[in-house]
């Protein structure tokens, strides 16, 4: 249960990190700023940065939690 609770911290940091990231780029005002067509085709572009970032710290945080077990 902790392990899952730790993914899930470091999930949420990670894509909040990404998103930060996204927004400082200015991708997000492209987006808002465009048209419905634009949108759904950037919905994508947007996500999977998003999710991959998330993803990113929580396997690193499952991995480092791994190693300092051992």
């Amino acid at each position: 249960m902790q392990t899952a609770r730790m993914f899930l911290w470091w999930f949420m940091l990670g894509s909040l990190t990404a998103f930060a990231a996204l927004l400082i780029q200015g991708d997000i005002r492209d987006i808002l700023l465009a048209d419905n067509p634009m949108w759904d085709i950037s919905k994508t572009a947007v996500l999977t940065p998003i999710l991959g970032g998330g993803l990113l710290g929580g396997c690193i945080a499952l991995i480092l939690n791994r190693i300092r077990q051992t």
